[in-house]
C-alpha cells in the first residue's frame, strides 16, 4: 500500500516520456508543472520516510532494531531519500527561477539599464525594450511558427547594443519542414513597416528605437521583430534574444561544441574584448571549441574571404551543435548552472507553456528537410562606399527577397498574389 503511490507516479512519468525525454524535460519550463514537481518531491519524500520508518518498526525484534548495523541501514536510507528528493527540489527550483527570467511574458516589464551599461539581456531585468512583447500567436496547432533569434553584442566596451545576429527560424508542423534565414547585420536603407525608411544598419534598429521611443509605434524589440517579418513577408510569432557574452558561458558549461569549419579563418582584426592581442585563426576541418573560441567562431568576419554571410552560416552551425550538447548527459549534469547561464543570456516572449510544443517540433524534423539560407548575394548588393560616406553597407534586392519568400512560404507570404481569374466566357449570341 505504501508503494502504490510511488508506482502510480512512476507510471505517470513513463507515459509523459513517450513523447520523448527532451519534451518531458522541457515541461519543467512551465511554472505550474515545475511547482507541481517541487511539491510532489516534498510530499512523496515525506511519504517514503514514513514508509521506511514503518518498515523498520515492524520488522524484527526490538533488540534487533537496536543493533548498530540496523540503525546504520536506517540512517543510510533516510539520507538517500532526503538527498534524492532535495536534489529533485533543487532542480525544480532552478527551472522555476530560469523560467521567470527567460520568458518575459511571465512577468511585467521591469526597469533596465541603458544599452552598453551591462550585457543584454541583463540578469537584473528584461533589458532595454524587453517588455511582454506583442507576438502574433499562431491561430492553430497546425499553423506555421516563426521565431526571430537575435544575438545581442553589448559588451562593456560598446556604447550601444547591436543585434549582430538576426536568424529567422520558421517551422511548418504539417509539412515537417523548417527554414533558417540569416539577415546580414549591415543591411541598410530599408522600408519600415509603419512607413518611412531606416537609413542606418538593421543591427542598430533596436537601439535606435530605444534611444528615440517616438520614432516607432512599438517597443524596440517588437519594432525589430515586426520589421524583419515585414521584409521577409511572413509574420514572426516570437523572438528570442541572446546575449553573446553569456552565450559563451553556456558553451563552456556543456563542455564545448563540435563544428566542422569549411575553410581556414585568419582574421587579424578580431577583437577578443578581454585585453588579448587582436587576431583569430582556425584551420579548416572538424574542431571542438570551448566557449571563448566558439564565440570568436560566430563573431569573426574580417578574415580573407569572410563576411557576414560566412559568419551567419557558422552561427547556424554552432546553435545546432549547442542544442545537441544541452540534451546530452553531460549537459544534464550541469543543469542548474546551465539554467542560470541561460537565464542571464536569453529573453523571449514565447509563452513558457509552448516550450514543450517547440521542442517536440524541433526533435521531429529531419535535418534533410531544413532549408538554410543567408540573405547575401544574390539577395542583396553592396553600394559603392563613396555613396554611403565610406560606410560598408548592404541593401536587399526586394524582388529577389519576394521570390524567395513565395518559394518558402507559398500563399502565407505577404508577397504572394493569387493568379488573376480568367474572364468568364461571354454568352453566345443568337
Amino acid at each position: 500500500m505504501l508503494a502504490l503511490p510511488i508506482v502510480v507516479i512512476a507510471g505517470f512519468f513513463a507515459v509523459q516520456a513517450l513523447a520523448g525525454v527532451a519534451v518531458l524535460g522541457s515541461r519543467m519550463f512551465v511554472p505550474a508543472f515545475a511547482w507541481s514537481i517541487l511539491a510532489l518531491a516534498i510530499v512523496v519524500g515525506v511519504w517514503r520516510l514514513a514508509a521506511i520508518v514503518g518498515a523498520f518498526r515492524s520488522a524484527g525484534s526490538q533488540v534487533a532494531r537496536r543493533r548498530p548495523a540496523a540503525r546504520a541501514i536506517l540512517a543510510l536510507l533516510v539520507v538517500v531519500v532526503v538527498g534524492s528528493h532535495a536534489l529533485v527540489g533543487y532542480y525544480s527550483w532552478a527551472f522555476i527561477d530560469a523560467s521567470n527570467r527567460i520568458f518575459v511574458g511571465n512577468v511585467g516589464p521591469q526597469p533596465s539599464a541603458l544599452p552598453g551599461q551591462s550585457p543584454l539581456p541583463s540578469a537584473a531585468g528584461n533589458g532595454p525594450g524587453f517588455g511582454n512583447g506583442s507576438a502574433v500567436t499562431p491561430p492553430t496547432t497546425s499553423s506555421r511558427i516563426t521565431v526571430l533569434l537575435t544575438g545581442i553584442d553589448a559588451y562593456r566596451t560598446r556604447t550601444e547594443a547591436l543585434n549582430d545576429t538576426l536568424l529567422v527560424v520558421s517551422f511548418d508542423p504539417v509539412a515537417k519542414t523548417a527554414d533558417l534565414l540569416s539577415i546580414p547585420r549591415d543591411t541598410s536603407a530599408f522600408n519600415l513597416y509603419f512607413g518611412g525608411v531606416f537609413n542606418g544598419k538593421i543591427n542598430s534598429l533596436m537601439s535606435s528605437v530605444y534611444a528615440h521611443p517616438k520614432s516607432s509605434p512599438d517597443s524596440p524589440v517588437d519594432t525589430l521583430t515586426k520589421e524583419v517579418g515585414f521584409l521577409l513577408g511572413i509574420p514572426i510569432n516570437f523572438y528570442a534574444a541572446i546575449d553573446l557574452a553569456n552565450f559563451q558561458k553556456m558553451i563552456d558549461l556543456v563542455g564545448g561544441v563540435d563544428v566542422n569549419n569549411p575553410k581556414v579563418i585568419n582574421d587579424p582584426l578580431y577583437d577578443w574584448l578581454d585585453g588579448s592581442p587582436q587576431g583569430f585563426k582556425l584551420s579548416a576541418g572538424p574542431h571542438h571549441l570551448n566557449g571563448r573560441l566558439a564565440l570568436a567562431y560566430v563573431r569573426s568576419r574580417q578574415g580573407l574571404g569572410d563576411n557576414d554571410y560566412t559568419r551567419a552560416a557558422r552561427q547556424q552551425e554552432v546553435l545546432i551543435s549547442l542544442a545537441k550538447k544541452m540534451a546530452s548527459p553531460a549537459g544534464l549534469t550541469q543543469l542548474p548552472d546551465l539554467l542560470n547561464a541561460a537565464a542571464n543570456a536569453i529573453k523571449t516572449d514565447l509563452p513558457a507553456d509552448q516550450v514543450p510544443t517547440m521542442v517536440g517540433l524541433a526533435s521531429s524534423f529531419d535535418p534533410a528537410n531544413i532549408y538554410k539560407a543567408v540573405l547575401g548575394p544574390p539577395y542583396n548588393y553592396h553600394p559603392d562606399s563613396s555613396t554611403t560616406g565610406g560606410v560598408w553597407t548592404s541593401r536587399l534586392i526586394m524582388s529577389k527577397i519576394a521570390a524567395l519568400s513565395i518559394k518558402l512560404f507559398g500563399t502565407e507570404s505577404a508577397y504572394y498574389k493569387p493568379p488573376a481569374a480568367s474572364p468568364s466566357p461571354s454568352p453566345s449570341g443568337p
